[in-house]
């Protein structure tokens, strides 16, 4: 399987279906596929070719979506880069990956100058101007002017061809580039057609970013089915709130931390959102008090999906087996905010340090390790960390977990995030999932810091709603009635807002540098 399969299917399949909407811009598959072969042609003149490297640096926009597909038809390898990286960060990664070309944003020109992109042979600009990037460049729209909007004959990609370079964040170390074959994306991408029901009916809305698998993957499953592309160059609640009704988004993936901030949005009751018939969320565990208002609030269905850069990304998917449909809604609600059951061809275990699976009583914690289709062969220029990674076949997540007896799991934490204090492991989220129960709590992070006596201590960073005002004393009182002693926070610290990757992740190592000195308090 390949992308180029997923383009032509659709360019045949749905010419004149609506496939674009990003602003005033509006194409047809029809017209998505001139300007792409366009691209194609474009890209080809300047040498880019099988196994060339192409960086793109830009907000969620069509001109992401077709430099997706154009590399993808010429057998190159697209590296989307989070535009909120330092010049060096960036620097460090159109090397590493010895990028050919780059396609940026001009929100970000001062950026792209200030990494230094003279190894580039040449930069593609989209929006005005054209910027000195210390190399060859022109304007997007004059880079494809004078092609053809025919495809050009190219050889068929292989599965195994390399498709995408994904560079990890980099918070737990240096940042690595995630491999992403044709086959790895396509196998996904019909694995989420297949898992939450995609098909032309559907208006998929880009809002999480496209430099992330958070919503990349769609690209090439809504793509695949016909459905229609919705671009929100950039996350504001009341604005992705506004197109929803607008252009009758029936779907979407975000992050809980997005999911958040469109609850407590003011523009949150002015808006008709009938049109949604399911909202995703990944990237972090959410707490169940959220997903019970996302789904009173917005009137349709959530499931929560797990992944990583490293699967393409889905893991898991909160989805309910039919025979548990007969439940009572809270127990369904309950499922449905848990981590899910294995996506379509995940071979997923939860096992010991030894290896050996741990019970499916939903108590014995254990850490999850995957395998099939949709896993990286590895890491780019990095056989070490390749072979830390993957063992014996599996893939070794990092992820804690327990898991029921109807295969559904539920993380607990990361390996890294996990609190030893006084002889007792506390897993953060479930300390974070009471915090978010008290009404004042509008996002937290809960982490350890070190402690002489006691190992580590629990702490936790706080940001409140507009106008609330609670104390540190009083919502360290509420998690104690719910929770152990030692399991209670030593410290709650209130911050305007708390760190984030640039997917949206929580950054706790962040919380943890800059809240490590002394802790006062025992733990129980």
């Amino acid at each position: 399987m390949n992308l180029a399969f997923t383009f032509r299917r659709a360019v045949t399949l749905f010419p004149g279906r609506e496939a674009v909407v990003d602003g005033h811009a509006r194409f047809t598959y029809r017209q998505f596929g001139e300007r792409v072969a366009r691209l194609v042609h474009a890209l080809s003149a300047r040498g880019v070719g099988a196994g060339g490297a192409v960086a793109i640096i830009a907000p969620n926009k069509h001109e992401f979506m077709e430099s997706y597909y154009a590399c993808a038809l010429l057998r190159a390898v697209l590296v989307p880069v989070n535009f909120r990286l330092a010049p060096a960060e960036i620097s460090f990664i159109l090397a590493d990956c010895g990028a050919q070309a780059l396609i940026a944003h001009t929100d970000f020109a001062h950026v792209v100058e200030a990494a230094g992109c003279r190894q580039l042979a040449f930069a593609v600009w989209i929006g005005g101007g054209r910027p000195a990037a210390g190399c060859d460049s022109c304007g997007y729209e004059e880079f494809l002017s004078g092609h053809p909007g025919t495809m050009p004959s190219l050889a068929e990609p292989e599965s195994d061809d390399l498709a995408q370079l994904y560079y990890t964040s980099g918070t737990t170390g240096g940042a690595k580039g995630v491999m992403l074959t044709h086959g790895n994306v396509t196998f996904h991408a019909l694995s989420a057609v297949a898992d939450i029901g995609l098909s032309d009916s559907d208006s998929w809305a880009h809002i999480a970013p496209m430099f992330h698998l958070a919503d990349a993957w769609a690209t090439f499953a809504a793509t695949w089915v016909g459905a229609r592309h919705v671009f929100v160059p950039y996350f504001h609640a009341g604005e992705v709130l506004r197109v929803i009704e607008q252009e009758k988004v029936t779907i979407t993936n975000l992050v809980p931390t997005m999911l958040n901030a469109m609850l407590h949005d003011p523009c949150l009751g002015r808006h008709d959102y009938s049109s949604l018939r399911l909202l995703l969320s990944g990237g972090a565990p959410i707490a169940p008090e959220t997903v019970r208002k996302i789904v009173s609030t917005f009137g349709c269905d959530y499931m929560q999906t797990y992944g990583m850069t490293e699967t393409s990304p889905y893991l898991t998917i909160s989805r309910l087996k039919d025979h548990l449909k007969d439940r009572s809604p809270a127990e369904q609600l309950a499922i449905k905010s848990r981590t899910g059951r294995p996506f379509l061809g995940v071979d997923l275990k939860v096992v010991r340090p030894d290896g050996s699976e741990v019970a499916r009583d939903d108590r014995e914690v254990g850490e999850i390790i995957v395998r099939g289709p949709t896993v990286t062969p590895g890491y780019w220029k990095r056989p070490e960390a390749t072979a830390e990674a993957i063992r014996d076949g599996w893939l070794h997540t990092g992820d804690l977990a327990v898991i029921d007896a109807e295969g559904y799991v539920n993380i607990v934490d990361r390996k890294k995030d996990m609190i030893l204090t006084g002889g007792e492991n506390v897993y953060s989220t479930e300390v974070e999932h009471v915090l978010h129960e008290h009404e004042a709590v509008l996002e937290c992070a809960v982490f350890g810091v070190p402690h002489d006596e006691w190992g580590e201590v629990v702490q936790a960073a706080v940001v409140k709603r507009p106008s609330a005002g609670v104390t540190a004393d009083e919502l360290m009182s509420f998690v104690r009635a719910r929770l152990a002693g030692y399991k209670t926070p030593r410290a709650v610290y209130f911050l305007d807002e708390l760190p984030k990757t640039g997917s949206g992740k929580i950054m706790k190592k962040a919380l943890r540098e800059r809240f490590a000195g002394p802790a006062n308090g025992q733990p129980g």
